[in-house]
């Protein structure tokens, strides 16, 4: 089994990610796939793959999105692309306007679903000493 090999993102791209995306307080900034990413209510909605950017959306948005060729599905892994996410064209993402569009339409369904319970946090295991 090969290994799959996903190239670090441009700068350029995670400037336009942070600037595009909106100030609003239901917006959880972190790392996703050790790329920036926008979490609501637990939730991923958007965030940085590679040298494009990933939206979640309604499904009848990514159907016209698809139809319009204007986003591919989001696949992280080839051959399995994540439901309900759509990669952004490149030319999308170089156009301030047109990014923070989608990305406002991201929150705006991220508020629409229901908000996931935390994860309860693992402790490190801790090695036994042993003695002599």
């Amino acid at each position: 089994m090969s290994e799959m090999q996903w190239v670090k993102a441009p700068a350029e791209v995670v400037a336009a990610f942070g600037a595009a995306l909106p100030e609003h307080p239901a917006i959880e900034r972190r790392q996703m796939f050790g790329y920036p990413a926008a979490f609501v209510g637990g939730n991923l909605v958007a965030g940085v793959f590679q040298d494009r950017v990933m939206v979640r959306l309604p499904e009848d948005t990514l159907r016209a999105l698809f139809a319009g060729s204007e986003a591919d599905p989001f696949a992280p892994m080839p051959g399995r692309p994540m439901k309900s996410y759509a990669l952004l064209l490149a030319a999308t993402v170089a156009d301030p306007a047109a990014l923070r569009g989608w990305l406002e339409r991201a929150l705006e369904h991220g508020l629409s679903l229901p908000a996931k319970a935390p994860k309860p946090r693992v402790a490190k295991a801790t090695k036994r000493m042993k003695t002599a």
